[in-house]
């Protein structure tokens, strides 16, 4: 076997930090070519990653070393991603949507709008196209927490609407089109049907994901999301506390009784550091979420603090992710997302990988 197959062997043997499957398992996209006694590796992940690529690159040339590659000093790793739409029922409707991402809980003040808003924008600072859409039709935050409550959707032609744009992020939700003190008092099939509209009757840009801003619950805007639109997969947002797992367990079981991957369980308010002397306080309980996981065969992707800043900058409309991007605080939101986008790549359906190897 020459150096650059044993490199190439040793990189699609490298086990993904985010998705712990190897990269032959994923599909990756690898071309190793060598130049003089140098060589030049580049490789094409399938979730976006923007912001780990130097640690990623780090822990690669580590294990190539380890499992006894001949990889030399000056040899360059050039990561980039590209993100590949799976085949799912009814994935026509949305065709300029790659992937769906469903964020539910089980019950109400959980946390789940603002985590749906800061995941979007974890996945946009990663290099992601990014949407999301409202569908809490009964209690609509997402323009709150985009600092966006004045705008008012322009429709071109009469018939569909241009989505509202945000750092970036394009949205939608009923919250620009309602008068912000009115009650939406609609029966089930009204909801689902208001849903629907607002999902197709939007002109979507080109979008890698689509996070899907759910009510609380299990009711029949979270049927139709799951007969009528193609969703790759679903995050559970749940606290710490009994009450809120036993919710989030039947969020979790009406996600696989109606066949949308639960991609993870993300634990909100999972810790209170003290600002003063640093003092680490579980103030809704401690483990609930690795039991939970465990139970169901999912992974904890995220733990999310309880902090006054985060809540703040939401009420405010500005998210930590936009106002500070490298701090501690944002650090666990563009970890979860990695974990997601990673976990969804690796899942379903395996792409074969493309392997090139260029000689002299």
């Amino acid at each position: 076997m020459s150096i650059t197959e044993q490199i190439t062997s040793a990189i699609l043997d490298f086990q993904d930090p985010y998705a712990k499957v190897t990269w032959r398992q994923m599909g990756v996209n690898v071309t190793v070519t060598p130049e003089s006694n140098r060589y030049h590796i580049a490789i094409k992940l399938p979730y976006p990653a923007v912001g780990a690529h130097d640690v990623i690159a780090r822990s690669l040339r580590e294990h190539i070393l380890a499992v006894g590659g001949a990889l030399p000093d000056s040899a360059t790793i050039h990561l980039t991603h590209q993100i590949v739409k799976k085949r799912l029922p009814n994935a026509n409707l949305l065709p300029n949507i790659k992937h769906v991402i469903a964020v539910g809980s089980g019950k109400g003040g959980v946390g789940k709008s603002t985590t749906a808003v800061n995941l979007a924008f974890a996945l946009q600072l990663d290099g992601a196209r990014v949407g999301i859409l409202d569908a809490d039709i009964y209690g609509p935050s997402i323009p709150t927490l985009l600092g966006r409550k004045e705008a008012q959707p322009v429709s071109p032609d009469g018939k569909r609407i241009e989505p509202v744009m945000a750092h970036g992020l394009a949205s939608m939700s009923l919250g620009y089109l309602v008068d912000e003190g009115d009650a939406v008092i609609w029966r089930g099939p009204m909801a689902s049907g208001a849903l629907q509209q607002l999902l197709n009757d939007t002109l979507w840009p080109e979008l890698d994901y689509l996070v899907l801003d759910l009510p609380p619950g299990t009711g029949d805007v979270q049927l139709t999301m799951a007969q009528r639109i193609p969703v790759s997969g679903a995050l559970v947002v749940t606290t710490p506390q009994d009450l809120a797992m036993i919710d989030a367990r039947k969020a979790i079981r009406m996600f696989t009784k109606v066949n949308v991957p639960v991609l993870g369980v993300c634990e909100n308010m999972a810790v209170y550091v003290c600002p003063s002397c640093g003092h680490r306080d579980h103030i809704f309980g401690d483990g609930g979420a690795d039991l939970l996981a465990k139970q169901h065969d999912v992974p904890v992707v995220g733990r999310l603090p309880l902090n006054g800043k985060i809540r703040a900058l939401s009420d405010s409309g500005r998210s930590v992710l936009i106002e500070d991007p490298e701090s501690d605080l944002s650090q666990p939101f563009r970890e979860m997302a990695r974990h997601l986008s990673a976990r969804l790549a690796a899942s379903g359906e395996r792409a074969i990988p493309e392997i090139k190897i260029v000689e002299d």
